[in-house]
């Protein structure tokens, strides 16, 4: 699906403690993208002293970071805790193709919750991408943000599907065209059966636009410290949360922003963890296709492609749910870089298919490709903020806004779409 993105383990009764097992950030991912080696973040401190604040956020990747900045915003004192070096887990191996279509097309999502719901999670991810690049643009982060159009690929031999996904986005007011084949060979130079392309995309660095979050946080008086939570205590009036060296952290709100390492106070039964991989080219900006448009497939398990602001060209895909393993995952770097490799000659022939930069990633779906974001159920103050699926900084951000309103006093419908605890509907 995807984009690559990032997760947490289990807890228990009242005291939850979390299973951190053995997942280490090297395990979320295998051999670099282009800006893993993108250095800097904020000093954090070790936990020496129990501690009181507002709001407790577990993890400081770019969903950590996209949190941390919207509750500072508000007033609040918060403190962010992480065990490993801020975004050198999943952030570094996403691709950060920022896109407000879902993994599951309106069509599917209509089918399965009916249209006014279908079309509110696609209106929210369009607005959540909005938002990300006014933000982006208010703080001043450098981190290579372009507005992009997305080219949404048949991905059979006849264009029908996207002609009738088109008519539905119309009717949600939703931006797009489509194009037949002649058209699409036109205007992009792509050999497809049809596509639908869409306006208010984007893509960044995720490195650059983490650190400028976290750097945006820590300015506003937020805490960032190096500690590992290994459990909770919602019973009280306040969440008490255990660290790793004895100390406490009492607060108000905690926030999971934990990515694929998952606490077991966490159940949800419409997800999966999956791999995928990716390839970066050597730099050609001759070779790039018009507009350097967000390429994507209408299948389950799509290919998607992007450039960089160097002139190269990444594309990724070829997941699996059966290699997740991340010593299986990453023996597989060699082969799917050259199926990825033959994947891009076949999309873009005139490209230089040279690899600079290979890797692979672990993230995690869910059956209905919907984010999980909101109250974790019987723990009262404990939110989850789970951007899962190829939306992954997407669904981070809008996380970020509905979590940030829920501490407020404020609700949306889209809490319940988006409920740990769904079902999932007849999506299979």
């Amino acid at each position: 699906m995807r984009r690559i993105f990032s997760c947490v383990s289990p807890l228990r009764s009242a005291i939850s403690v979390l299973d951190t097992d053995d997942t280490e950030q090297a395990d979320l991912h295998g051999g670099q993208s282009p800006w893993f080696a993108a250095a800097g973040h904020p000093a954090r401190r070790e936990v020496s002293e129990s501690l009181k604040c507002d709001a407790l956020i577990v993890g400081a990747g770019i969903t950590g970071s996209l949190v941390g900045e919207r509750l500072t915003r508000q007033g609040l004192d918060v403190v962010i805790v992480d065990r490993e070096l801020p975004g050198r887990g999943s952030t570094a191996a996403s691709t950060s193709m920022l896109l407000w279509e879902i993994d599951r097309s309106l069509t599917e999502l209509t089918e399965a919750y009916g249209f006014e719901r279908a079309s509110r999670a696609y209106r929210a991810s369009l607005n959540a991408v909005t938002g990300l690049k006014s933000l982006v643009a208010q703080l001043g982060i450098a981190c290579d943000m372009h507005d992009r159009d997305s080219l949404y690929l048949a991905a059979g031999d006849t264009g029908g599907e996207l002609i009738e996904e088109n008519r539905l986005r119309q009717r949600a007011g939703l931006p797009g065209d489509y194009l037949d084949h002649a058209r699409l060979l036109e205007i992009y130079g792509i050999a497809r059966a049809g596509a639908i392309v869409s306006k208010g995309a984007a893509d960044s660095d995720p490195m650059q636009l983490a650190r400028g979050l976290l750097n945006a946080c820590v300015a506003r008086g937020a805490r960032l410290f190096d500690g590992e939570a290994v459990a909770f205590d919602a019973a009280g009036r306040s969440v008490g949360v255990a660290m790793a060296n004895g100390r406490e952290i009492e607060a108000r709100s905690v926030i999971l922003a934990t990515g694929y390492t998952m606490p077991d106070i966490v159940h949800s039964t419409v997800h999966a963890v999956s791999s995928s991989w990716a390839i970066a080219t050597t730099p050609q900006p001759q070779n790039i296709w018009k507009d350097a448009v967000l390429i994507w497939e209408n299948s389950k398990d799509y290919h998607y492609a992007r450039t960089t602001r160097a002139g190269r060209i990444i594309i990724g895909g070829e997941d699996s749910e059966d290699v997740i393993e991340p010593e299986a995952r990453d023996r597989l770097i060699p082969e799917k870089s050259r199926i990825l490799a033959q994947e891009l000659a076949a999309l873009w022939p005139i490209a230089n298919t040279e690899i600079e930069f290979r890797w692979s990633g672990t993230f995690d779906t869910t059956r209905d490709g919907l984010p999980l974001i909101g109250p974790v159920p019987g723990h009262k103050g404990v939110f989850a903020a789970y951007g899962y699926g190829g939306n992954g900084i997407t669904f981070s951000y809008l996380a970020a806004h509905l979590i940030g309103d829920l501490i407020a006093g404020a609700t949306s419908p889209l809490l319940r779409d988006f409920a740990l605890d769904r079902d999932g509907g007849s999506i299979g």
